[in-house]
């Protein structure tokens, strides 16, 4: 695996107000959780974020809105975004996170601006209807679909620690490397309170045998380790590195803080490892 480690930001745009009931999602109204909740951030700021990640070394940078899909004026929004973005931080790949999406928005998106596009699928089909009943599995793999038929880079993987089996884990696996994605982001459940899957959540050991797994069966796609990496890892989160994982995101995630990215810096230079200037490095 190449010693080069790249790094992602990411901008919750619009957030809080999402009527999908995912049980491990705080975004969801139907729980309650006490986050910041909005409907459009503010494009200056969006734009400021997108220098800040790109000062920190970030290759990529991802517009997430909360919300089942795309309408007409979340996708005029998210081009506005992305559009300003590349204006102003060129070097930086746009990635966009908005839900399901038709082959025709996907390619409004990438006429804007965006390179890639990122839906997880997030468990397996047959353990999906315990953790969400409002829309079908299938809509989000067909999104995915879309998205390479819309010329766009494909980002999508999951989320382990949801109370699946080790069965459940290698079908999503084994679904995720049947869409031949460019990237596959792996977030470790976070509990809050205010979830139904509260008192859930994965050991270092396990966690670490689930990115060896997931470089095994995808052996030529960027792993990158997102949501939880903080409380699942710690000070251990350098061995994500041996374990076959070549990504992070930095910075804040939606809801949840992360780690100081001059400290993510740090942990992947004392590990022995290079941080990507550019997306395509190889």
């Amino acid at each position: 695996m190449s010693k080069k480690i790249f790094l992602c930001a990411i901008s919750n745009i619009s957030s809080g107000h999402c009527l999908e009931d995912c049980r491990f999602c705080t975004q969801s109204v139907r729980y309650g959780a006490a986050i910041e909740r909005f409907y459009h951030k503010p494009i200056e700021k969006i734009v400021e974020e997108a220098r800040a990640a790109r000062k920190r070394s970030a290759v990529g940078f991802c517009l997430v809105t909360a919300g089942k899909g795309l309408d007409d004026k979340s996708l005029r929004f998210v081009c506005e975004a992305a559009e300003a973005v590349k204006k102003e931080v060129p070097e930086l790949n746009i990635i966009a996170c908005n839900g399901t999406a038709t082959l025709d928005q996907l390619r409004v998106l990438k006429s804007a601006g965006v390179g890639s596009y990122n839906h997880n699928l997030e468990t397996s089909e047959s353990f999906y209807p315990k953790i969400c009943t409002t829309h079908d599995w299938k809509e989000r793999y067909e999104t995915c679909e879309n998205v390479k038929k819309a010329g766009l880079n494909l980002c999508t993987g999951g989320i382990f620690g949801l109370g699946e089996t080790m069965d459940e884990r290698i079908s999503l696996l084994e679904s995720v490397a049947s869409l031949e994605p460019a990237s596959v982001p792996i977030n470790f459940f976070h509990p809050n309170s205010a979830l139904p899957l509260a008192d859930r959540t994965l050991e270092a050991d396990e966690a670490l045998q689930m990115i060896r797994t997931a470089r095994e069966m995808l052996p030529s796609q960027r792993i990158m380790i997102a949501g939880g990496r903080e409380i699942t890892f710690g000070e251990r989160d350098r061995e994500i590195f041996t374990a076959g994982a070549n990504a992070i995101v930095i910075g804040d995630y939606l809801t949840t803080s992360g780690s100081d990215p001059l400290r993510d810096h740090r942990m992947i230079e004392d590990a022995g490892y290079e941080i990507a200037t550019e997306c395509h490095d190889n």
